[in-house]
């Protein structure tokens, strides 16, 4: 009888790709990679994500940890942080859309002036905005990029940009194993590489779902493992974004036993992505810097 428990004899499954931007590894997983001696242990990425322009999503008390609302400024102060990459939603309503795109060369002069890190450039979450956004970021992004994000309804439009100028494109499909891994072939169908793939697998924050994209998370890495070609990418997970949506993390109109509001909203976040981070995502996206600070001193 084998009573070997050292977990030395289990075969060592390396079978998630790795994407590369700039010097920045994401993904490269194995399984077992805390039980195995000397198995790799790739650690995830984090990026810190701000608005290009104000609005009323983005939380005021958010903005107080850089001590100005000025993108420019953010992003100059962004560079000293501990974020991996720095993400830039370009956030605008359709009818916004025409004076977005007549800023965004002048933008682009300045945010390439300032930015020494690898950037993930955001899309408005509007399909029909997207469609025409974010052909035109990678076009005007300066170093290889993110681009984030294309979906069932918009690759099609979207990818023979990325392929153009060899940028990573985030695929998002809604909290469906097949419905991600269909849509990774279509892309590659259209002669986007699969090691340029981010896999967005969509899911909510603390209290709205999170339970079923953890578990979502953990079957496309376990089919990863199992080798299946189209779904062995990198996970993202847009964490900051969606744990601001719930009511507990924007709203101070709780009872006083629930806690500071800023405290609370801050928490809220970071046990979210403690909680993706444990599932397997390998680039996880927040809003607040005191998240990574936290997440890199346990990891």
């Amino acid at each position: 009888m084998n009573t070997d428990l050292s977990f030395s004899n289990y075969e060592i499954k390396k079978k998630i790709r790795t994407v590369k931007v700039g010097s920045v590894k994401i993904g490269d997983d194995s399984s077992f990679p805390f039980l195995i001696e000397n198995a790799n242990t790739t650690k995830p990425i984090f990026a810190i994500e701000i608005p290009f322009l104000q609005d009323n999503i983005y939380p005021d008390f958010l903005y107080e940890q850089y001590g100005t609302k000025d993108f420019y400024k953010i992003l100059d102060k962004l560079q000293e942080t501990k974020a991996d990459v720095i993400s830039i939603k370009f956030n605008t309503q359709e009818e916004g859309l025409d004076t977005l795109l007549q800023m965004l060369p002048a933008a682009f002069s300045r945010i390439n002036e300032i930015n020494k890190k690898r950037l993930i450039l955001r899309g408005a979450n509007n399909t029909q905005i997207d469609k025409i956004l974010l052909p035109k970021l990678s076009a005007l992004a300066k170093n290889e990029s993110i681009i984030a994000f294309a979906d069932e309804f918009s690759y099609e439009e979207i990818v023979p940009s990325i392929v153009e100028r060899n940028h990573i494109l985030v695929l998002r499909s809604p909290i469906d194993i097949n419905l991600a891994k269909e849509l990774n072939i279509l892309c590659t169908d259209k002669g986007l590489s699969p090691d340029r793939i981010i896999i967005d697998p969509d899911m909510g924050g603390l209290g709205y779902g999170i339970e079923y994209g953890y578990s979502i998370i953990e079957r496309i890495k376990q089919a990863g493992f199992d080798g299946d070609t189209m779904l062995n990418m990198p996970i993202a997970a847009f964490i900051g974004e969606e744990s601001y949506k719930a009511k507990e993390a924007k709203s101070d109109k709780f009872d006083k036993n629930w806690g500071d509001f800023n405290q609370r909203a801050k928490l809220w976040e970071l046990s979210a992505a403690s909680a993706i981070v444990t599932a397997g995502a390998n680039l996880i996206v927040v809003w607040n810097t005191e998240t990574i600070d936290t997440l890199k001193e346990i990891i």
